[in-house]
């Protein structure tokens, strides 16, 4: 069913909002580059109307924490053929940007910017040129969404091509208009596409989860070991994919630029810092009392977008920082949480349960 969407009054006599229209879709993206946030609190903007060199234009391109790349396609006059045909004939030329090609079309957009120093400054990680444009996803803007594109994009969507529709639309509040915004599918679905393969042939996913683990002063993966968890936050696109982990799953725990460091048993549900507890000396103690080794974004305790979230594992096995396991062709990615679909998958858990000394009953998956 096509979005559609009705804000009303607060009141004693609610009333609803009636439906208006921006002037121009150029002013929505005049609007996006002035406040990115309206896409996505999770993104970077990189690039605007940058040409194709195949009789097009991107209208903007932007980065996530993964230094993946978003598409973004507005709808325009376009039918929805039209306007999918566009996105994956760009998302081609996407697909084959490189370090230089990409740090071009940043210059071109913010001439007095420099993509790692804002990347580092947006993010708080540094860019890594091996991550830059390992995946890509399409979100295509429409002012209003039609029956015909929700079928053709949950089509592309359930056979893992990374592509949404953000529906945007507006409303007339005296002389003042407001706008809303809501997804077709689920973000957490389409970032999941994304960043599950980013290279190599794909193959089905072997029911193996991945966890990168930002070990630094936010979070300390001896407090993990100790109390037995696993955590994302500091923002949504950090730990929404958490919410992915269901008790009995298994998942291999890798420290970026480190290496693995742990697999275990999730125990329980993606649980936000204010409401997590833990065991410590017999006793169950909120989280942020007893894992003092890192801050875990505690200024962000009461913002349900930013705070850190958190699973409980038990731990099959552990193994200190300085011994990580890091060898050239392991699997390795900035999402928080991942199902990859790559064969590079299935030869890394290979190789990690060979150096993994687990029970024989841990051994498969």
């Amino acid at each position: 069913m096509p979005i559609r969407t009705q804000i009303w009054t607060v009141g004693r006599q609610p009333a609803p909002l009636k439906a208006a229209q921006l002037a121009s879709e150029q002013l929505l993206e005049e609007m996006i580059i002035a406040a990115p946030a309206l896409l996505s609190d999770d993104w970077m903007l990189i690039g605007r109307q940058e040409n194709t060199g195949q009789g097009g234009r991107i209208d903007l391109l932007a980065m996530a924490p993964d230094a993946s790349l978003v598409l973004i396609e507005l709808k325009r006059d376009r039918t929805p053929r039209e306007v999918v045909a566009q996105a994956l004939d760009y998302a081609v030329w996407v697909e084959r940007l490189d370090a230089g090609d990409i740090a071009a079309i940043y210059q071109r957009f913010r001439p007095e910017g420099d993509l790692a120093a804002d990347f580092q400054t947006r993010f708080g990680l540094p860019l890594e040129v091996e991550a830059l444009n390992q995946s890509h996803q399409i979100v295509i803007v429409a002012a209003e969404l039609d029956a015909s594109s929700e079928r053709i994009v949950t089509y592309l969507s359930e056979r893992d091509i990374a592509i949404n529709v953000l529906c945007f639309q507006v409303f007339q509040l005296g002389e003042q208009q407001l706008i809303s915004r809501a997804w077709l599918l689920d973000p957490v679905e389409t970032q999941l596409n994304a960043g599950s393969k980013p290279s190599g042939p794909n193959e089905p996913w072997n029911g193996e989860y991945y966890c990168s683990f930002g070990q630094s002063a936010t979070r300390s993966w001896e407090d993990a070991v100790e109390f037995g968890f696993i955590c994302g936050g500091g923002g949504s696109w950090y730990s929404r994919t958490l919410n992915l982990l269901a008790p009995g799953d298994r998942v291999w725990v890798n420290v970026p630029r480190q290496g693995y460091v742990g697999v275990g048993r999730v125990t329980g549900r993606s649980t936000p810092a204010k409401d997590f507890m833990v065991c410590r000396n017999g006793q169950d103690v909120p989280v942020l009392q007893a894992a003092t080794r890192g801050t875990y974004h505690a200024e962000f305790v009461d913002d349900p977008e930013r705070c850190e979230h958190f699973v409980p594992v038990q731990w099959l096995q552990t193994l200190p920082l300085g011994q990580a396991v890091r060898e050239t062709g392991l699997f390795g990615n900035q999402n928080t949480i991942c199902r990859p679909t790559t064969s590079q998958w299935r030869f890394t858990v290979d190789r990690l349960r060979a150096r993994f000394h687990l029970p024989e009953a841990d051994r498969q998956g």
